[in-house]
């Protein structure tokens, strides 16, 4: 629950420092008193609304929440603070995180109801709760509902593949073709590994054949002075071993070169240039010679999938067929365990529905196709028709309705709860009998709601008046003869009569 919540700087209100109890709080006041900022404020702190006030904090107790990631243990209390500067910072108890991270934590403690809002109706959610409540009646569902995901993502996976098969198989020709023309066009070419380098190489030296053998035939002057050079280092009675493994080491380079000009002689130069702007052509589109050769490697394997393709396809479809049969029947199984529950769902709504004068709401279970969750879809009916034609009055009651008997069955507790507008727009009547279910919700919930009736009002077990003077709002809880003067003030309107006082007074008790 919310212990206090504070607030500074915010549109009309300066500071707003106030403390709540267990059970109905709720806010009375003028239009444009600041009831619905106020509102905005406290759900700016759970990531629900944006955040607009200059510093705001609020201290939960009592919540029952273990969180690893905040360090959060189940007796804990918890600090949410918002700080607006240049930009909005959020802060859980003292660790700084974001807007949605904010607000992925307060979804398993917050419920907003508003007149838009028509989420809790989704199939989706009440598929989830009609399963919880299936556990909590026979503990058999849960095994089955484990069979049935464990099966139903084999059965997903295996026609994943035959759809596939299945596409490929009326473009087979052409991939085929495809596969077929990209091994040939590599095959043709017959690229040898480390083939690239060597023939450029090859293509270098033959670019300057001419100059080297030019080069060599002026310096092969120097070997007719060799001896000469031996004899002046003999008279200067120097070793002649060095100048004499130097000329032995220039004779064998030059012969060396000589004898692969000899090799080269038999090879087409143009055939060596076209090699290499075959292989070079190779490099550019795959990297390297090694990577061309892994693609038309790939290739065989797909050109031989493909004429496997037949065989394979028949195999996924006896497949798919056996493993649709045994989703089915765990789905029908599924569907008999969550027709009990919309069942149980239903007398309880319509217990409730009673004293919200409203009746004859119908839990149905419609079949859809079969899915991650089943075959199941939950479809409201309400004296007849479809939800969308029900009034926001009937909604809004309805609504009230199904969310007392979620609470009913301890699925969903501890929470706090905020409404909007939950009276607005309705008679005496049907207000009080708003105020009984909000009571009955309060053993769950910790409830915030803006009244404009004041039969809720009266139920409250907190009142806080929220008024406005010289354009600066403020808050102000009421003792029981400030409750009976505000509920008079609804009732007559400004100028408050004795008979207000009176019905105030009798509400009241």
């Amino acid at each position: 629950m919310i212990k206090r919540f504070y607030l500074e700087n915010y549109l009309s209100f300066k500071e707003v420092d106030i403390e709540f109890k267990k059970g109905l709080v709720v806010f009375t006041g003028p239009s444009g008193s600041g009831k619905s900022i106020l509102m905005d404020a406290l759900l700016a702190l759970f990531g629900i609304k944006d955040a607009k006030a200059a510093v705001s904090e609020v201290l939960l107790e009592d919540t029952k929440i273990e969180n690893e990631i905040y360090d959060l243990g189940k007796d804990d209390d918890i600090c949410i603070k918002e700080i607006k500067k240049d930009k909005t910072r959020y802060f859980f108890n003292n660790q700084s995180l974001s807007k949605k991270n904010l607000k992925d934590f307060s979804s398993s403690l917050v419920k907003y109801i508003h007149v838009k809002d028509n989420s809790d109706f989704h199939s989706e959610k009440l598929i989830t709760f009609l399963d919880l409540l299936a556990k909590k009646e026979d503990k058999k569902f849960s095994i089955l509902k484990s069979a049935y995901e464990s099966k139903y993502h084999e059965f997903n996976t295996c026609q994943k593949e035959l759809n596939k098969i299945l596409a490929d198989e009326l473009k087979l020709e052409e991939l085929k073709e495809f596969a077929i023309y990209e091994i040939n066009k590599i095959k043709e070419i017959n690229p040898q590994i480390n083939e690239y380098e060597e023939l450029k190489i090859i293509k270098k030296t033959l670019s300057k054949k001419d100059k080297i053998e030019e080069s060599i035939k002026q310096s092969e002057e120097i070997f007719k002075f060799s001896s000469k050079v031996s004899k002046t280092l003999d008279l200067m009675d120097k070793n002649t071993s060095f100048f004499d493994e130097a000329i032995n080491e220039l004779t064998s380079i030059y012969e060396s070169f000589a004898d692969s000009l000899y090799e080269l002689e038999d090879l087409d130069i143009e055939e060596v240039l076209n090699r290499i702007e075959l292989l070079s052509g190779l490099e550019k589109r795959f990297g390297s010679i090694h990577e061309a050769l892994e693609y038309k490697k790939k290739k065989e394997e797909e050109l031989e999938s493909y004429e496997n393709i037949s065989f394979s396809k028949h195999i996924l479809e006896k497949k798919v067929k056996r493993y649709k049969i045994e989703v089915k029947e765990l789905a029908d199984d599924l569907s008999v365990f969550r027709v009990k529950a919309a069942k149980l769902l239903e007398e309880k709504m319509n217990y409730y529905l009673k004293y919200l004068y409203l009746s004859n709401a119908k839990v149905i279970i419609e079949e859809k196709n079969l899915d991650e969750s089943g075959q199941d879809k939950v479809v409201f009916i309400l004296n007849g028709v479809n939800l969308d034609t029900i009034s926001s009055g009937e909604f809004n009651r309805l609504r009230l309705a199904l969310l007392t008997s979620m609470s009913d069955y301890e699925i969903n507790s501890n929470g706090i709860l905020f409404l909007d507008e939950i009276d607005a727009n309705l008679s005496g009547k049907e207000s009080a009998a708003i105020a009984t279910v909000l009571k009955k919700l309060t053993s769950k919930y910790q409830i915030f709601a803006i009244s404009h009736q004041p039969q809720l009002t009266a139920c409250a077990n907190q009142h806080f008046l929220v008024d406005k003077n010289n354009n600066v709002s403020c808050v102000k809880e009421l003792k029981e003869k400030e409750k009976e003067k505000e509920i008079a003030r609804m009732i007559s309107g400004e100028k408050i009569t004795k008979e207000a006082l009176v019905f105030a007074r009798d509400l009241l008790s």
